[in-house]
């Protein structure tokens, strides 16, 4: 795949606790020079990243971020917010302890009313797979499915583990065909990215990636 096609698929992502504006800007930059699906970043600096990217690359922001155990109430409120400041794209936590309890119904309604805040934006649901059984994922295939969210996406990036292959293609398995995957946490490598993408995934949550042609830019190849 072309570096092009392959930056298409990439949600170039900053979440640290520490990020700057001008560290954000950056990422803005970057993302809009490289043709980027959408900059990553924190819902506090969502309306300046908006403001400053004009519509030259899409705003994605993180909700119920990283451990999922805030109110659905909540998540309601901060996907509202964050689409008014003007934000794109919603990825959200669900409630991990909820699955591990076997509450689905409490998940597929939360994730419900999450996207029915999201107001038409698409809305990417994190299922933190490391720390899941595969009965556990699959189940929660089959939530996502049924639930209206655009995507289910592996990892925060903040637990143990992030994406694995398995993981990708276990849910290219389970997942109803409207649903598209986003495989995100540990992707070090132009390698890993095409990997993921061959598996199934449609959009990449990284950092490394546009840093990475932007070095092999600089050394000429």
């Amino acid at each position: 795949m072309e570096y092009q096609a392959l930056l298409s698929h990439v949600d170039h992502t900053l979440l640290t606790q520490t990020a700057t504006w001008a560290e954000i800007k950056t990422i803005c930059d970057d993302g809009a020079k490289y043709g980027c699906a959408s900059v990553c970043i924190p819902a506090s600096f969502v309306k300046q990243a908006a403001e400053y990217l004009g519509g030259k690359c899409k705003v994605c922001t993180v909700i119920g971020f990283p451990n999922g155990y805030s109110t659905t109430a909540a998540k309601v409120f901060e996907a509202a917010d964050a689409v008014k400041n003007g934000a794109d794209e919603v990825d959200m936590v669900i409630n991990i302890g909820w699955a591990k309890d076997g509450r689905w119904e409490a998940l597929l309604e939360e994730i419900r009313a999450v996207k029915a805040a999201c107001d038409g934006r698409i809305l990417k649901v994190i299922i933190e797979t490391c720390l899941l059984t595969d009965e556990e994922k699959i189940r929660l295939c089959e939530i996502v499915s049924q639930s209206g969210a655009d995507y289910i996406k592996t990892s925060t990036g903040f637990s143990t583990a992030g994406a694995t292959r398995e993981d990708v293609a276990l849910f290219a398995r389970h997942v109803a065909p409207h649903v598209k995957i986003k495989a995100a946490g540990g992707i070090a490598s132009l390698r890993d990215a095409q990997d993921f993408l061959d598996l199934g995934a449609d959009r990449l949550g990284t950092s490394r990636i546009v840093k990475l042609i932007k070095g092999q830019e600089a050394h000429g190849y």
